[in-house]
């Protein structure tokens, strides 16, 4: 008689939406999974493809976020250089620079006014992300940043917009801190993934190294809540050791240790 213990075996489906422990039939994979696959991927295909309307979006933000009208905070919407999605696909260094017409747009706000924070909303490869998941975390997190007593840039809408669009953006509104909210790109099961980019003294010549990101922003993965949160710490840490990047990671004891004291330093001048 064997003392072997069977290993139960594991449905790793139920722990993840990735396509793992497929059922099968024969040497196939059932053709419901073919199916699923076919769908998904044609998904995230629409996702890089689909168009960002802006003025649709302002419309929204101002509907569904009263906070920026009870806080005076303009919307802009700005340009990059790229001039068709095929060009921002083929060429991203087009979706990192303004176009000059938008920085334009920018001039008037920038000479001798330091705000804390410029934040950009921008489609990346998924506008459906942005269409999703940029609204209810604003709705989080602005609340929150305005009753700390930061003072926010106008907001910026970007078409065709990588990353880096948020340098020469935060540059020219003389923010202290820019935030990137951005389309992901599309995985096979999250097409509308959001991510969050934070940059100290936004400037074009800054690099990837200088930014913190929060990822997969979206139902299924970070909620928006906790997004805003986790952005609000990493605002606050970023502020007060004036930097971000590589140096400023969740979860270090001395970091968290000096945002405590500042936050209570603050907390005891009120």
């Amino acid at each position: 008689m064997s003392d072997l213990i069977p290993t139960p075996r594991l449905n790793l489906r139920d722990f993840t939406p990735a396509r793992v422990s497929l059922p099968k039939t024969g040497h196939s994979i059932v053709t419901t999974e073919v199916l699923n696959f076919q769908l998904a991927h044609a998904e995230a295909r629409d996702a890089v493809h689909a168009s960002f309307d802006l003025p649709a979006f302002e419309r929204r933000l101002r509907d569904e976020l009263p906070t920026l009208a009870e806080a005076s905070i303009p919307v802009l919407q700005l340009q990059t250089n790229a001039p068709s999605r095929a060009a921002y696909l083929r060429q991203p260094i087009l979706g990192r620079t303004l176009h000059p017409d938008s920085v334009a747009q920018l001039q008037p706000a920038s000479p001798n006014l330091a705000t804390d924070l410029a934040i950009v909303i921008a489609d990346g490869l998924s506008a459906l992300a942005i269409e999703h998941n940029a609204i209810p975390l604003l709705a989080h997190l602005l609340p929150q940043l305005l009753a700390a007593g930061w003072t926010i840039a106008p907001l910026t809408l970007v078409q065709q917009g990588r990353v880096g669009i948020g340098d020469p953006i935060g540059f020219h509104l003389g923010a202290s801190l820019s935030l990137v909210l951005i389309g992901e790109r599309p995985g096979l099961s999250s097409p509308d993934s959001l991510g969050a980019y934070l940059t100290w003294h936004p400037h074009p010549d800054r690099t990837d190294a200088d930014r913190n990101c929060l990822s997969n922003i979206r139902d299924g993965g970070l909620s928006s809540k906790i997004a805003a949160d986790r952005l609000l710490w990493y605002l606050q840490a970023a502020r007060t050791r004036q930097i971000t990047g590589t140096s400023l990671k969740e979860g270090s004891v001395e970091l968290q240790a000096t945002v405590t004291s500042a936050e209570t330093n603050s907390a005891n001048k009120v």
